[in-house]
């Protein structure tokens, strides 16, 4: 089996990432920054982890050295990432956007490009290997206050599809998931500073958010498709969320012919 690595790994998708692909065998490497959540995270699943902030350039090559000295890497999981603030393009921080376009799209940049080399020295006769990025919807469809992070990830779905026609020819999947809403305990926290019932809104009366679970569980699928099937682009969201404009809240019933 594939050694993966997995960045964003100390809590939400990243680290339901790591535990999914240990359930089904694969060595795992979970990179964060937080080296005392890793460090729980190896010892619930006897995951490797590597502690790193992927904004630097140093850490990403002290990644690289790690992973070629142990064993190399034959899958990526590009996941670090967030949003930070809901503001207008006019009010919005620049150092907000700052912060969303370097961890968003030039960490995920870096990565890519430091483990390349080791992801086409792993690939077998017959098989290949993967770069899987979670990007959002927010990197295809835009919305009100969402500037900063729809323009972070706008980007790094343009590099990731950049990406997937410069490796034509090789035998490297270029593969991105782009969640809709999934509740995790960080992720709309970290959005709005802390302010929990800001943050709780965001999923108040929706019926059945995503987990992180869930998503874990699709980027396992992915991955485990035959090495001559591309799933270039999965998006997924909760059955009550539309679109990025639509999320039903209450519960999902079935409309009686008498009210279309």
């Amino acid at each position: 089996m594939k050694r993966a690595v997995v960045t964003g790994a100390s809590s939400g998708i990243g680290a339901a990432t790591v535990r999914a692909l240990r359930e089904q065998g694969w060595s795992v490497v979970g990179v964060a920054r937080r080296a005392d959540r890793l460090a729980e995270l190896a010892a619930e699943t006897g995951a490797e982890v590597f502690a790193a902030d992927l904004t630097k350039q140093a850490d990403v090559d002290a990644l690289h050295d790690f992973l070629a000295r142990t064993g190399g890497v034959g899958a990526l999981v590009n996941n670090a990432g967030g949003a930070m603030g809901l503001d207008t393009v006019e009010h919005g921080s620049i150092d907000d956007w700052q912060w969303m376009y370097d961890i968003n799209v030039l960490a995920v940049k870096r990565v890519t490009s430091a483990l390349l080399p080791l992801l086409r020295a792993s690939v077998e006769p017959g098989g290949s290997a993967d770069i899987l990025t979670v990007s959002s919807t927010a990197g295809h469809y835009s919305y009100e206050g969402g500037g900063g992070y729809n323009a972070a990830k706008f980007a790094v779905h343009s590099m990731i599809e950049v990406l997937r026609l410069e490796l034509s020819g090789e035998p490297i999947r270029v593969l991105e998931i782009a969640p809709g809403m999934v509740k995790t305990e960080e992720f709309s926290l970290n959005r709005f500073r802390g302010d929990a019932g800001r943050a709780d809104s965001v999923y108040e009366n929706v019926p059945d958010p995503l987990s992180a679970d869930d998503v874990a569980a699709t980027i396992v699928a992915m991955l485990g498709m035959p090495p001559h099937v591309s799933l270039d682009l999965v998006v997924i969201k909760p059955v009550a969320q539309s679109s990025v404009y639509k999320v039903a809240r209450g519960p999902l019933v079935v409309r009686s012919p008498e009210t279309e």
